[in-house]
C-alpha cells in the first residue's frame, strides 16, 4: 500500500527562516538548483520554494543563470572564498600563473570578487623595467578592472544591480558613471568572453582578464595580464588572450579535477 505524505504548501515565519538557511547551505555547496530541485530538497510546494529563492535573490544570496537555475549570488560570493579555499585557489593557480608569466613577460594577477570590488590575491610582476606593479591584498572597484569586468559580465543583471544599488562609487579614471552604462559595456564583455581595462584603473595601464569558474560554472576568480599602455596593441590582444584562456582552463582543471569513472 502506497503511503503518501502531504507536502507542505506553506511554512511558518520561523520555518521560513530555517528553509532559507537550508537553501543557503545548498547554494554554498555550489549546487545549481532549479525551483523543482529546491522544492524536493525542502519538501515544500514549488510555489514556496520559488518565493524563498526569490527572497534570497533579492538580497543577493542567490542568482539565476541562463537556464533559470539558482546559483550562489554576489552576497555569498563575499564569503565563498574562505581562508582554506582561498589558500587552495592560490595553490592550484601558482603553476599556471608562472607559466602565463613566462609566456607573456608582463604582470599577471589573480583576483576575487569582494562585494563590488575585486581583491588581488596573487601575482607576478613583468620582467621589463617599465612594468605594472602587483597589488596583492589591495581592493579596487570591479567595474574598472579587466578581471572584475570578466566576473561581473557573468552575473545576473539583478545581482549586478544589488551590488551597485547605491550607484557606482567614484573612481578618478573610470569610464562609467551609471549602472546602465556599465551594463551596456558588460554585455559586450559577455559576448567577447573577456574583460578589458584601458587606463581605467590608473593612467598608463592596460589589462585583459578572464573569469575562473567553479565546478558549477559560477565565476569565482579572474586571471589578468596587465602592461603599460605604451606597449599595448592589437597584436598583444591576439597573442595574450589564448594564453589567458589556457591559464584559466588549467586552474579550473586543478580546482575541480574530473572524477574517475565508476
Amino acid at each position: 500500500m502506497h503511503n503518501s505524505r502531504m507536502r507542505n504548501t506553506d511554512v511558518s515565519p520561523l520555518g521560513s527562516v530555517d528553509k532559507a538557511l537550508q537553501l543557503i547551505m545548498l547554494l554554498r555547496s555550489e549546487q545549481a538548483l532549479s525551483v523543482k530541485d529546491a522544492a524536493a530538497s525542502l519538501d515544500v510546494a514549488p510555489s514556496t520554494a520559488h518565493r524563498l529563492l526569490s527572497a534570497l535573490a533579492h538580497r543577493g544570496f542567490a542568482a539565476q543563470d541562463s537556464q533559470r537555475r539558482y546559483r550562489p549570488g554576489p552576497t555569498l560570493g563575499e564569503v565563498m572564498v574562505e581562508p582554506l579555499s582561498l589558500s587552495r585557489l592560490r595553490e592550484v593557480s601558482r603553476e599556471p600563473l608562472n607559466l602565463l608569466h613566462e609566456a607573456v613577460g608582463e604582470t599577471v594577477q589573480l583576483m576575487i570578487l569582494r562585494g563590488g570590488n575585486i581583491q588581488f590575491v596573487d601575482g607576478l610582476e613583468g620582467r621589463l623595467t617599465l612594468r605594472v606593479g602587483v597589488r596583492i591584498g589591495d581592493l579596487m572597484p570591479a567595474f574598472c578592472s579587466a578581471g572584475g569586468k570578466a566576473i561581473l559580465a557573468e552575473l545576473n543583471p539583478a545581482d549586478l544591480e544589488q551590488l551597485y544599488r547605491h550607484g557606482l562609487p567614484p573612481w578618478p579614471t573610470s569610464r562609467f558613471r551609471t549602472v546602465a552604462d556599465l551594463k551596456r559595456h558588460l554585455a559586450e564583455a559577455r559576448r567577447a568572453g573577456f574583460g578589458t581595462n584601458f587606463e581605467e584603473t590608473e593612467r598608463g595601464v592596460v589589462g585583459l582578464g578572464v573569469a575562473v569558474h567553479s565546478s558549477a560554472g559560477a565565476p569565482v576568480a579572474a586571471v589578468t595580464v596587465a602592461l603599460p599602455s605604451a606597449r599595448f596593441g592589437k597584436e598583444q590582444l591576439e597573442e595574450f588572450l589564448p594564453m589567458l584562456r589556457a591559464c584559466r582552463e588549467e586552474i579550473e582543471d586543478r580546482l575541480h579535477p574530473a572524477r574517475p569513472a565508476d
